[in-house]
């Protein structure tokens, strides 16, 4: 019955459609917080660690508001040692880009001891998430929740009785400063895959709450003294419908998540509303959002599992699984059927299958039908004096000391190269084989992008150092969303311009990149500031996988003196107030 009251709401006129994507005629509020960021011994997943916790928690507090809300941080740094930003991840800082929380491109670095407060409005409703973005900070476990109801007096465009939110990680035994010295030697120390996937900061290390469906074997998971790493288990009636928001905020990780024996309908991605469709299972990169209805129509004297497993890379981290416990049944009785079977982690159709059904919600905002300029950014791992890089058309991005942001908005010579990074790469490359001369170069330049013209951004995935070798990469772009035009085999061609979808394209500030594939993407450059867009695993980004967008900057109105209180920037406020 609930499965079926769901779907006849589907069929109901869509006269709701778009109701969250509008600020609410009143006034939002302001939402104050006062955090401070702290190193932490906590056991994420039964193994004690130091982590980055905020106000002494891990992950982070969850922050909740409405659209057209001002949310207001006061952030303290009490690390001592070393500096902290925090990124704001899928708000898109409309006339704040020195809110955006990413060292040296929208502001400096929280020095140890000091205040900074990040204050912004949350213009859209949906799902968000929000992590540190200074060297490896995101490893550390310095990640929460952000969730942004519709504004007062509005609706969604669906109904559920109740609700939850997970927020997926990835886990390391190694310490983040440790991974970075991994990664930055020569030769290279890869960090490995995760030792424990966790579900809102909560995992089984070696050990597994199925034991007797383990493969391989695995001891049961005993609790002891548990309340940091017992699972969240999700509480839920018969014949209800709920929303499950999902978000990831790994640092490697692709995952699949699924509920044993319930469908998933997908209805919001990053923030905007999709076509609903229903799945059995889903995968979920870094940097992405969702949220998807399920309906409690199975056997209710049960309990079920919900699991997420590696997807993209060989699996040699156990899924992460907690429990859907169907009350009043105790959340001891442990379901009977194993936990859902992921696909194999190398089934690429699987996962573009998934993407592929991903639509815009009638109603939304369609893209223009033309471009202005369009940019091809060739993803290639590179070496540069033997250490081991990714770089963009052959540049691995290494960021300046001066923020982007007010070096460009205040005019300052010499803070990173003005000459202009290439918009494509040779035509006579072959993004199915190794590259003849890998060799790469250092560059932080920045693409200076027209104000109000439409942009499209076509990601090629190529091969990588090792022969046969090609990888997946979630791209992220700050600032905005994009439409999402297409999905492509091996290297793009003008003759694939006409396969893009500009009827329906789902609108998203994240989108996957597969092996040996493309990706195009369009968005509109209508938020004065400078921008960064990366792949969102964080060991890429550390070696160089990024660049940076500009647009507007000189309409950006005054830049709080806190956040440029270094480099260049700081030495001419320090000559002003002298002045």
């Amino acid at each position: 019955m609930g499965s079926l009251r769901l779907w006849l709401f589907w069929l109901m006129p869509l006269m709701l459609v778009g109701y969250s994507c509008s600020s609410s005629a009143m006034a939002g509020k302001t939402r104050h917080f006062k955090w401070a960021v702290e190193y932490i011994h906590w056991s994420p997943d039964g193994e004690e660690s130091v982590v980055m916790g905020i106000n002494g928690q891990f992950p982070g507090p969850t922050i909740r508001a409405r659209a057209g809300d001002i949310i207001s941080v006061q952030l303290t740094n009490k690390l001592h040692t070393e500096g902290v930003v925090i990124h704001w991840h899928g708000i898109r800082q409309l006339g704040t880009p020195w809110a955006d929380g990413t060292a040296a491109i929208s502001q400096c670095a929280i020095n140890a001891g000091e205040t900074f407060v990040y204050r912004f409005k949350v213009d859209k409703a949906g799902t968000y998430f929000y992590h540190g973005h200074y060297g490896m900070q995101r490893s550390a476990g310095l990640y929460g929740s952000l969730i942004v109801d519709v504004a007062q007096g509005e609706r969604e465009p669906f109904h559920y009785d109740g609700e939850f939110n997970i927020l997926l990680s990835d886990w390391w035994h190694k310490g983040s400063h440790e991974q970075e010295v991994d990664l930055s030697s020569n030769p290279l120390r890869w960090i490995g895959e995760p030792q424990t996937l966790l579900i809102n900061g909560r995992g089984q290390y070696n050990c597994s709450l199925a034991t007797k469906f383990s493969k391989p074997p695995l001891p049961q998971c005993k609790l002891r003294g548990g309340e940091q790493y017992a699972p969240q288990i999700l509480r839920v009636r018969p014949n209800k419908t709920y929303r499950l928001r999902l978000a990831s905020t790994t640092a490697l990780a692709s995952l699949n998540l699924a509920i044993g024996g319930h469908k998933m309908v997908v209805v919001e991605a990053d923030g905007n509303y999709v076509q609903p469709f229903s799945v059995q299972d889903m995968d979920i990169y870094s940097g992405e959002s969702y949220s998807i209805l399920f309906t409690t129509d199975q056997d209710p004297s049960k309990n079920y599992w919900i699991s997420t497993s590696v997807r993209g890379r060989e699996p040699k981290t156990p899924q992460a699984l907690t429990l859907l416990n169907y009350l009043p049944n105790s959340a001891s009785k442990l379901p009977t059927l194993p936990p859902p079977i992921a696909p194999l982690w190398n089934d690429y159709n699987h996962s573009k299958s998934f993407s592929n059904k991903i639509f815009a919600l009638m109603g939304s905002p369609k893209p223009p039908p033309q471009n202005h300029r369009r940019i091809i950014l060739l993803n290639t791992q590179n070496k540069i004096d033997g250490y081991t890089k990714w770089a963009i058309n052959n540049v691995s991005l290494v960021l300046p000391t001066t923020p982007y942001l007010g070096s460009i908005r205040y005019g300052i010579n010499n803070a990173f190269d003005t000459r202009p990074p290439p918009d494509n790469f040779p035509k006579d490359y072959d993004v199915m084989k190794q590259a003849p001369n890998s060799n790469s170069t250092y560059g932080n330049g920045v693409y200076m992008l027209k104000f109000n013209t439409t942009i499209d951004i076509i990601l090629q995935n190529a091969n990588a150092l090792a022969k046969g070798a090609s990888e997946i990469h979630p791209w992220h772009l700050h600032g905005h969303d994009f439409w999402v035009l297409g999905y492509g085999e091996g290297k793009f061609s003008e003759k694939d311009v006409n396969k893009f979808n500009l009827k329906n394209p789902p609108l998203r500030n994240t989108a996957v990149i597969f092996p040996y594939g493309w990706t195009a993407l369009r968005f509109m450059t209508d938020n004065p500031g400078v921008w960064a867009f990366h792949c969102h695993i964080e060991p890429h980004l550390h070696m160089g996988m990024g660049v940076i967008f500009a647009e507007g900057v000189h309409l950006v109105k005054e830049i709080p003196n806190e956040a440029m209180a270094c480099g260049l920037t700081g030495k001419l406020l320090m000559s002003k107030k002298h002045n």
